[in-house]
């Protein structure tokens, strides 16, 4: 028998550990959420301490254990190689740059970070900062950043609005702005390089660790980068990204057939309520909530007027 879409349970970062969160999730998909500065919904993650978890209770991990590839597909069982979220930036993030795997693994033991966002939500004139300005250079970025506000005349920003889509490769410099709410599909690893957070302090009067040498070592200077520009692959659905470490698509207006794909696990997240079906099944997807979709799953029917899709790139293995 195959397995059924799983609907997640997120986990939370909040308050101090998301100093710059706020409400967004409550107000946009009427959350529960922890308190008032909730930056993070990890959607769907296996991070020991953040792990999301089905209807039961059980941890994706757990999950993972018990049904191995038939939920992950083959390769994709450990680690689990993604990590989905859902960001409320009241006030910006810190600017910073991840590694790519090869760096992380020399340095950290861990993976590198390349991710993507789409916006699910921006107020008028809200930014985020994307890739270094034309001309500047490693050495510019490590005496700017010494010298803390100096790297704001670096940071290449750009203006967005809703619906659109920004690829972040490992090494690109970025930030999210304040007024964005986003869903970020990403690599499952927290190694962050931070350049930058605004002058901020924490409540206990410090400012957060900035990691400036290997930040401008993993920095790529070069890379200038614009929006995503969609492909519409059938009436309705859009492929967004297909690269090496994931793909993102997005359905609008879609119903028709999902068909399964035994060779990976995907995310499905309703941006408006969307309708699942099965063979003798179906769930009702709440706005903001995502459906783990297994390996070894069923053939779907949507009724999707806003959704998104991701998953590993099983064809670049």
């Amino acid at each position: 028998m195959p397995l059924a879409p799983i609907l997640m349970t997120p986990a939370y970062r909040c308050g101090d550990a998301t100093p710059w969160g706020g409400d967004g999730l409550r107000r946009l998909f009427g959350r529960n959420i922890p308190d008032g500065r909730t930056g993070e919904s990890l959607e769907v993650s296996a991070i020991p301490g953040l792990e999301s978890r089905d209807e039961t209770g059980t941890p994706l991990s757990a999950l993972i254990a018990r049904y191995g590839e038939r939920l992950t597909g083959k390769g994709f069982c450990r680690p689990f190689p993604l990590l989905l979220k859902l960001l409320d930036a009241r006030d910006a993030l810190s600017v910073q740059v991840h590694p790519d795997d090869a760096y992380a693994a020399r340095t950290e033991g861990k993976l590198g970070k390349t991710e993507a966002w789409h916006i699910l939500h921006a107020e008028p004139g809200a930014e985020l900062v994307y890739g270094v300005v034309s001309g500047a250079t490693k050495e510019a970025l490590r005496e700017a950043s010494r010298r803390e506000a100096e790297i704001e005349k670096l940071l290449r920003r750009v203006k967005v609005k809703a619906g659109e889509t920004y690829y972040i490769p490992a090494g690109t410099v970025h930030a999210i702005g304040a007024g964005i709410v986003l869903y970020e599909i990403q690599e499952s690893s927290d190694v962050t390089y931070r350049f930058y957070d605004w002058g901020r302090l924490g409540r206990d009067g410090r400012p957060r660790e900035l990691h400036i040498q290997k930040a401008v070592d993993v920095t790529d200077v070069h890379f200038h980068p614009d929006a995503v520009e969609e492909k519409e692959t059938a009436p309705g659905r859009y492929s967004l990204l297909n690269e090496r470490v994931f793909t993102l698509e997005r359905f609008s207006a879609f119903r028709g057939a999902l068909e399964n794909d035994p060779r990976r696990f995907r995310f499905f997240t309703a941006v408006q309520p969307c309708v699942l079906s099965w063979d003798g099944g179906g769930m009702a997807l709440p706005a903001g909530r995502t459906a783990l979709l297994p390996a070894d799953g069923f053939d779907l029917t949507l009724d999707a007027p806003a959704a998104l899709m991701s998953g590993p790139n099983a064809e670049k293995l």
